[in-house]
């Protein structure tokens, strides 16, 4: 039986521009840096936790796209303690929540991609990802046009998330 396969070529510039091969530059790690860029204008650190830390995806799937992830830097799971899971998941929680207050979505998506095999992005530092949905979210747009359709800026989702964590 063929398999079928939908290409996502507006991935391609999220993948090039996160990847260090051939630069010769190390590669900084987001979320090592996010919890000291949290007062940069324009910064996309929506909340900056004990252990965690709240931040917006550069390249959303949908509005209000967040990922949580640990401030130490770490690639798997079972490095994680106790209390890292536990703000991590209560951090997942309570985004759960603003989202229901500020864009008022049908459901969440929520998960992880562990390796760079399962497509993450930054492989070597673990992240949850929390994604907004509404029923009938995907169309024809991001299938035939090769278009995702975001009607908010990271930017300005970051703004309306922040207010929330004050």
């Amino acid at each position: 039986m063929p398999v079928d396969r939908l290409f996502a070529p507006w991935r391609g510039e999220y993948v090039s521009a996160n990847s260090p091969v051939g630069t010769g530059e190390p590669r900084v790690c987001i979320f090592c840096v996010a919890p000291e860029r949290y007062s940069e204008v324009n910064s996309l650190v929506v909340h900056v936790a004990a252990l965690n830390v709240v931040m917006m995806n550069r390249f959303p799937y949908s509005s209000g796209h967040t990922m949580v992830a640990p401030r130490r830097h770490m690639a798997r799971l079972g490095d994680l303690t106790a209390e890292e899971r536990e703000e991590m998941f209560a951090l997942a929680q309570r985004m759960e929540s603003i989202y229901g207050e500020v864009y008022k979505p049908d459901g969440m998506n929520m998960g992880m991609n562990l390796g760079r095999a399962a497509g993450a992005g930054f492989a070597d530092h673990i992240h949850l990802h929390l994604v907004p949905r509404w029923i009938g979210d995907s169309n024809f747009m991001t299938t035939t046009g090769e278009t995702r359709v975001i009607p908010e800026d990271p930017a300005q989702a970051c703004l309306r998330l922040r207010e929330y964590f004050v």
